[in-house]
């Protein structure tokens, strides 16, 4: 696992493979990453349909950026503070914004905006249309969660432990709740998931809270994982990954431990599986699919939690989350390898290149191509030929 930490107060601090380190107490102990075996009859013919670049990604930094697909175009941020829109089906440029601030989280879209969180305690919001200033709205700490809006607020999470529900027109703060954080934490934030007239926030203290998005009325709070464990280290239960909503249900995976299945409106959990992961899950049509931290990827019962399948080939090789792509299951490495599963069984049908950047951040799905991120801020549009 080579995510980085953070410890309170200090929030931009990052202390890159700390838990490797501490495994690493002797060679033996060492998480060596799995060596590529070669897929002799690959099941799916793929090739690139375009590279773009988006500045500078992260930079040293790990960050929360991401790919935001709309119809009119694929928006991406860097570090450095610029916004980008492309054309989804040839990767040219439409416009690039310089908002001049530290952007570490998002895009994310809503309505006429385009919205990122920032390294010093902002959201800013520039116009869909050409990349013009909207707005900026000043919030209490490290804006490293990407935004999500219901059309009239905009929801976002700062490394404090705030949550804020801000009016989407102009920025203001209409409300703001406020959870205890604990000293050491995965550095990332699961961003909120808006499910009608609800936000539902996974915690870094293993919780999961549901807020009514008009008022941030507490709705219910409940328990994934509880801390265990003689150190800090131990006790880490973060919620990092995006939550996953299915039809009245929501699943959240943790690093204390474990993925669980709750009732969207009443919290209550419906089963637990002892996964540990940070990076998030997708969901086929048979399947919750989870990339865990020591790279195995599991295919659980949706209804049950039960283990379907699981895919161990390539252990230790810090696995985005998985996303699903004309019914293939596809996660990148930190080589910049996308690796695609058989949803049945999780065995391996093809691999590509997309770069010798990581891949943080799950792929994005399009209606004809999949859309990769490095953490480089390189762009690469796969096709199945």
């Amino acid at each position: 696992m080579t995510a980085a930490l953070r410890r309170r107060p200090l929030a931009v601090a990052l202390l890159i493979g700390a838990t490797l380190a501490a495994a690493a107490c002797s060679n033996k102990n060492v998480r060596k990453p799995a060596e590529l075996k070669d897929i002799d009859k690959p099941e799916v013919q793929l090739g690139k349909a375009w590279t773009a670049s988006a500045g500078n990604g992260g930079g040293k930094f790990y960050s929360e950026l991401t790919l935001a697909l709309e119809p009119d175009a694929l928006f991406a941020a860097d570090v450095k503070g610029r916004i980008y829109a492309f054309d989804p089906k040839t990767g040219h440029h439409i416009w690039r914004a310089l908002t001049k601030k530290r952007v570490i989280s998002g895009p994310t879209v809503n309505g006429d905006a385009v919205l990122a969180g920032t390294m010093d305690g902002e959201i800013v919001a520039v116009k869909r249309a050409d990349g013009a200033a909207l707005w900026s709205s000043r919030l209490s700490s490290e804006a490293l969660s990407p935004p999500a809006s219901d059309g009239s607020r905009v929801f976002m999470r700062t490394g404090d432990g705030k949550i804020y529900g801000l009016d989407a027109q102009s920025g203001a703060e209409h409300w703001v709740v406020d959870r205890t954080v604990p000293n050491l934490t995965l550095r990332g934030l699961s961003p909120p998931a808006v499910l009608g007239g609800r936000v539902y926030v996974g915690l870094d203290n293993g919780r999961v809270l549901a807020l009514r998005t008009s008022d941030g009325q507490v709705l219910w709070e409940q328990v994934v994982t509880a801390p265990t464990g003689r150190n800090e280290l131990e006790r880490i239960t973060d919620i990092d990954a995006p939550l996953l909503s299915d039809g009245g249900e929501l699943y959240a995976a943790s690093f204390g431990g474990e993925v669980a299945c709750l009732d969207d409106d009443t919290g209550q959990i419906l089963w637990r599986r002892s996964v540990k992961s940070y990076s998030g899950m997708a969901r086929t049509e048979s399947a919750v699919v989870v990339t865990d931290e020591a790279g195995t990827v599991w295919g659980l019962d949706p209804a049950t939690g039960a283990a379907l399948w699981k895919n161990e080939d390539l252990k230790y090789r810090q696995l985005s989350a998985p996303a699903v792509f004309k019914g293939w299951v596809v996660a990148g490495d930190y080589k910049g390898y996308l690796h695609w599963f058989d949803p049945k069984d999780g065995h391996l049908v093809a691999r590509i290149r997309a770069g010798s950047d990581p891949i943080r951040v799950a792929p994005v799905a399009g209606e004809d191509l999949l859309y990769v991120l490095n953490a480089e801020g390189d762009i690469t549009a796969i096709r199945i030929r």
